[in-house]
C-alpha cells in the first residue's frame, strides 16, 4: 500500500468512483427497491440497472467496459518513464505481478477460492481477470511500440475477432452464428475450460454447461486488450501537456462519437453483444467511455468543480479494495442484528434497508482507508 501519486488526474478518480459507486453501492439496493415498489413504471426504469439478455446495449452494460477503459488511461501516466529504459526487468516484474494478483482476486470474487470447494474452481470468469488480460496486452504494446503500431494492432484485433467468428466453423459452431448456443467463442470456452468454466458441473462423469451462463472469455481476451488500449489512447490525449484543455475535450468528443457511430453501423453485420465482447461492442462501449471521460474532465479538471466530489474519490482511489469488499464480504448480518425488529413493519422494503446498510459499511471502511491514505494497489 502506497501513497497516491502527486498530480493525479482528478477527473479519472471521480469517474472511477462513480463507476464503483454504481457497482458496489447502488445496484443491489435498486433491484430490491424495484421488487418492493413493484410497479410497471419502476420496472421499466430498472432497464438502466440491468444487462441486456444478449444482443444490444444498456447503460448498465457500460459499467464493466468503463472500469477496463480507465485501467488503460493510467498506463501512459504510470509507465511512460519505463518506455526508453534499456533494462525493463523491473517493470516486467510489476506487470506480471499485477496480472497474477488480479487473476487470483478474480477467482476470489467468484467465490471459487474462498468456498474451499474443488468442484467450484472456475479459472476465467471475472471482470478483474479480463482487466488482467487486457492490461498485459496493452502495457507490453505501450512499452515496445509506437502509438501508430498500437492503433494498427487494435484494428487488427477487432477485425481478427470478427473474421474468426465469421469464417471459422467447428462442429456446427461459428460461421457467422451469433446465437448464444452456436457461436464459436462458446465452443472454445467449452473445449478449453471444460469443467473449469463458470457454472459447469460434472454429472455422471460428463461436464454439463448451464443455459444461463453465456459469457465468453478466451477468444474475447483479444478484444479485452482493445478495450484497454482505447483507454491508453485517451490517456495519451489527457497526458499531453502540449494540448490545450479545449483541444483535449474536442479530441475526446470527436473520437468517442466516431467510435459509437462506427460500432452501431458495424453492429448490423457483427452484432453488439457484451457477453461475447464483440468488436462492434468494443467500439460502442469505448466510444461512450470517451464521452464520459470528456464530461468528467470538463467538469472536474477544466472547470475546476471539485466541491462534493470527495465521496466519489473514496471509491475511485481504492477501486480494487471497493470491488473486493463488495464481492467477497457480506456485512448484511450487521444490518439484520441492528434492525431485525423493523422487518415486520417494513415488509419488502426491509431488504432495501439491509442492502443499504451493507453498502454503508463498505463505504465506511473505504472512507477510513482514504483518510489514512491507505490504497490497495496491485
Amino acid at each position: 500500500m502506497k501513497n497516491p501519486l502527486p498530480q493525479r488526474l482528478e477527473s479519472l478518480d471521480v469517474l472511477r468512483g462513480f463507476d464503483l459507486f454504481l457497482l458496489v453501492g447502488l445496484e443491489m439496493a435498486m433491484h430490491h427497491l424495484s421488487a418492493a415498489v413493484n410497479t410497471p413504471e419502476f420496472h421499466s426504469f430498472m432497464w438502466c440497472f440491468t444487462h441486456v439478455d444478449w444482443e444490444g446495449f444498456s447503460t448498465w452494460d457500460l459499467v464493466m467496459p468503463l472500469f477496463m477503459f480507465m485501467s488503460g488511461i493510467t498506463i501512459p501516466f504510470a509507465l511512460s518513464h519505463y518506455k526508453e529504459a534499456k533494462d525493463k526487468s523491473l517493470i516486467y516484474k510489476r506487470i506480471f505481478k499485477r496480472v497474477i494478483l488480479l487473476w487470483i482476486f478474480g477467482m476470489m470474487c467468484q467465490g471459487n477460492l474462498l468456498a474451499l470447494d474443488p468442484d467450484r474452481i472456475y479459472l476465467y470468469s471475472n471482470t478483474l481477470q479480463s482487466i488482467a488480460m487486457g492490461y498485459l496486452i496493452s502495457s507490453l504494446l505501450f512499452l515496445h511500440t509506437s502509438i501508430r503500431t498500437q492503433i494498427i494492432t487494435a484494428i487488427v484485433l477487432l477485425l481478427g475477432f470478427w473474421g474468426v467468428m465469421e469464417l471459422i466453423t467447428v462442429n456446427g459452431y461459428g460461421g457467422g452464428n451469433y446465437t448464444p448456443e452456436g457461436n464459436l467463442a462458446e465452443w472454445i470456452e467449452r473445449e478449453v475450460l471444460g469443467r473449469f468454466r463458470d457454472g459447469a458441473s460434472v454429472v455422471n462423469g460428463e461436464t454439463v454447461f448451464p443455459d444461463w451462463y453465456r459469457y465468453t472469455w478466451i477468444l474475447s481476451s483479444f478484444n479485452f486488450g482493445v478495450t484497454i488500449l482505447t483507454g491508453v489512447f485517451a490517456g495519451y490525449i489527457l497526458k499531453d501537456k502540449s494540448l490545450l484543455p479545449t483541444k483535449k475535450l474536442a479530441y475526446l468528443l470527436i473520437i468517442g462519437s466516431f467510435m459509437i457511430a462506427i460500432g452501431w453501423i458495424w453492429g448490423n453485420w457483427h452484432p453488439v453483444i457484451k457477453k461475447l465482447w464483440t468488436s462492434s461492442m468494443v467500439l460502442v462501449s469505448s466510444g461512450y467511455c470517451f464521452l464520459l471521460m470528456a464530461l468528467f474532465y470538463y467538469i472536474i479538471d477544466y472547470k475546476g468543480y471539485r466541491k462534493h466530489t470527495e465521496w466519489l474519490k473514496v471509491y475511485g482511489m481504492n477501486s480494487i479494495a471497493a470491488y473486493m469488499l463488495a464481492m467477497c464480504v457480506n456485512f448484511s448480518c450487521i444490518g439484520h442484528s441492528l434492525f431485525h425488529g423493523l422487518e415486520q413493519y417494513m415488509g419488502a422494503y426491509y431488504q432495501v434497508l439491509i442492502t443499504l446498510c451493507n453498502a454503508a459499511i463498505v463505504y465506511g471502511i473505504l472512507w477510513c482507508m482514504y483518510k489514512k491514505q491507505l490504497f490497495l494497489r496491485v
